[in-house]
């Protein structure tokens, strides 16, 4: 029987951009709860922006351990819990809501109505997460792992839980459909190999960065567009014959972007926004009306696509193997956060790993 230690280590948030190592009490889980040992937890931009400055409903600085893309084995189960076993490998979503309020009541708890208040929990933003050796994780949480999917590439499973919320959200498949990815960022990468997984006719991913988009041409897109050598709409306009894509992915949170993903567009196609522009953009509304265009926003890894996510990974059918580009032990958490940041060595997604 594995031994649960009375302390971990764990990093914890002390003030603006101040992640410490701590010795801290192993959290115990309640009913409906499993405590989970951390194999891998990945660095996200969402990390990065709330350790600059605070979101909603964070704990206060010198109680918040960050981290909500994670992975690793069920170290002990709380009353109830027979959905899994110790020893289980899993994988995890971050948020779980209240469970409560009507949007979470009809399956909508990534956008919870108590978000902010105690009765909400996303972990690694409204309670504890995973750059930690231990971490609780309510059931509906939590999803077994195939033994053939590593833990560093399992840590990435909440990106491919989004993106297929995406998907979802306007409206499924795209098979036969032209589909253009702006920004291949891990979001942007992981868009352009489902929508080929999904049948897409023709995936464009547009970008500034050559090593990026390398990466993307590797893993599903059939064409890369470098904004600094081509013109995007000029290409997307020719090569669908002045129509338009069908549907444009915009995953860069560039301030320009939506209106480019708005011009690139053909009548009655959509736009999905996963980037976060975190400053007021112009968005042409005559365009979008007059051509019946349609903008679609979502928040995390909504609908349980963490199930999908795992199905799809399991199935080989989608690879996140090629986007884990370096990991760092916990003790080295600022250097990983560093060359996350930078893109140190073409950095695409960095890990850390808590208990080595």
């Amino acid at each position: 029987m594995t031994t649960i230690p009375e302390t971990m280590k764990a990093a914890v948030l002390m003030g603006s951009n101040q992640l410490e190592i701590k010795e801290v009490p192993t959290p115990k889980p309640g009913p409906m709860e499993v405590l989970l040992k951390v194999a891998s937890c990945a660095c996200c931009s969402t990390d990065v922006a709330l350790m600059d400055k605070p979101f909603l409903g964070q704990p206060p600085y010198g109680d918040f351990i960050p981290g909500h893309e994670y992975a690793g084995t069920v170290a002990a189960l709380g009353e109830t819990v027979d959905e899994f076993k110790v020893g289980d490998r899993v994988a995890v979503e971050a948020h779980l809501g209240c469970m409560r309020c009507k949007n979470c009541r009809v399956g909508n708890y990534t956008a919870c109505l108590n978000y902010g208040t105690e009765k909400h929990r996303a972990n690694g933003m409204t309670a504890n997460g995973g750059f930690a050796q231990y971490v609780i994780n309510n059931i509906n949480t939590v999803y077994s792992l195939p033994d053939h999917i590593d833990f560093d590439e399992a840590s990435l499973i909440t990106n491919l839980g989004c993106v297929l919320y995406g998907f979802q959200t306007v409206g499924g498949y795209v098979a036969g459909d032209h589909v253009v990815v702006i920004g291949p960022g891990p979001l942007g990468l992981i868009s352009a190999q489902v929508a080929k997984a999904f049948g897409a006719e023709k995936v464009y991913l547009i970008g500034t960065r050559a090593s990026r988009l390398n990466v993307g041409a590797e893993t599903g897109a059939d064409r890369v567009i470098n904004v600094h050598e081509e013109d995007p709409l000029e290409i997307i306009l020719k090569e669908t014959k002045g129509i338009g894509a069908d549907l444009v992915v915009e995953s860069s949170g560039a301030k320009d972007a939506p209106m480019t993903a708005i011009k690139m567009l053909k009548p009655m196609g959509k736009i999905l926004l996963l980037g976060i522009p975190h400053e007021p953009v112009l968005v042409d509304f005559e365009d979008l009306l007059m051509k019946n265009k349609s903008i679609h926003t979502v928040r995390g890894e909504g609908w349980a696509n963490v199930a999908r996510a795992v199905s799809l990974l399991g199935s080989g059918k989608v690879t996140l193997k090629p986007y884990v580009t370096h990991s760092f032990p916990l003790d080295d958490i600022s250097k990983a956060f560093k060359t996350f940041v930078e893109r140190i060595g073409g950095a695409v997604k960095v890990v850390v790993k808590p208990n080595k």
